[in-house]
């Protein structure tokens, strides 16, 4: 147990210094950003992680198209026999352009060593599920399935239980998306 927790200490400082944002600024950047700049820096992110999934993928599309609302977030995950990471992200309300910021964090176990940084989409089919969302948080137990990109073997066609989920290397969208272990909360000191 003690060697999880030293894990667990040398990930999470790893991932202070490493990604503290999600948002690929340096901590030092980051932290001298004021809260307008962090905002828009967010947004801008948030967009282009919207933008590309829509513009890569039809049934997204389709689903962004009869979505209630959207959230995205841009986050940066340390693996060092456990795992753990955190970014930022944004939710918007469609009907209404109501914009919350958002955070998210994760901590797991298991084999893994490295750095990776990637983007997560979720499309809203209802109010009810976009409001739990922002105004509850959301803590994913279990893997959530994503739409595929262009060579993955098939891809999310519908909603499930009120969303769709999407995730984004560099390399473009991928097959599943794998948020266990992932919470998303309000960001109370960007709204």
């Amino acid at each position: 147990m003690k060697l999880v927790f030293r894990s667990l200490v040398v990930v999470m400082t790893m991932v202070g210094f490493l990604a503290p944002t999600g948002t690929a600024l340096a901590e030092d950047e980051w932290k001298d950003l004021k809260d307008e700049s962090k905002r828009m820096k967010i947004q801008e992110t948030c967009q282009k992680t919207m933008d590309k999934v829509a513009a890569d993928n039809p049934a997204a599309k389709e689903l962004y198209d009869k979505a209630y609302g959207w959230a995205a977030f841009d986050n940066t995950k340390v693996a060092f026999g456990v795992s753990g990471g955190g970014g930022n992200g944004l939710a918007v309300n469609k009907k209404t352009g109501e914009k919350t910021f958002m955070k998210m964090g994760t901590v797991g176990i298991g084999l893994g060593l490295g750095v990776q940084s990637y983007q997560v989409l979720f499309l809203f089919q209802d109010e009810q599920t976009f409001t739990n969302f922002v105004e509850k948080g959301w803590q994913a137990d279990a893997s959530a399935q994503a739409a595929a990109g262009k060579h993955a073997v098939s891809g999310q066609t519908g909603f499930v239980n009120g969303m769709a989920i999407y995730q984004m290397t560099d390399k473009g969208l991928i097959a599943s998306a794998d948020v266990a272990g992932t919470k998303y909360w309000k960001n109370d000191k960007l709204n």
